[in-house]
């Protein structure tokens, strides 16, 4: 009978892969936060938080680039 080969990961690399699963979750959350504010502060004509707000949406989206 012939040995079956191990499909074996290295700690380190599981945790990068942890690591990278929960900074695209954390971003993604903070996305969807940001959008559902700026739509309420469209909605209470809200000028001053809808700049704050887009203005924290673009740095967020540009980091994700670098």
């Amino acid at each position: 009978m012939e040995k079956q080969k191990q499909n074996i990961v290295n700690p380190s690399t599981l945790s990068l892969m942890a690591e990278m699963v929960l900074d695209e979750a954390i971003r993604k959350y903070r996305i969807d936060n940001l959008y559902k504010d700026i739509d309420e502060a469209l909605e209470a004509g809200d000028e001053a938080r809808f700049k704050a707000l887009t203005g924290e949406l673009k740095e967020v989206q540009r980091k994700m680039l670098t």
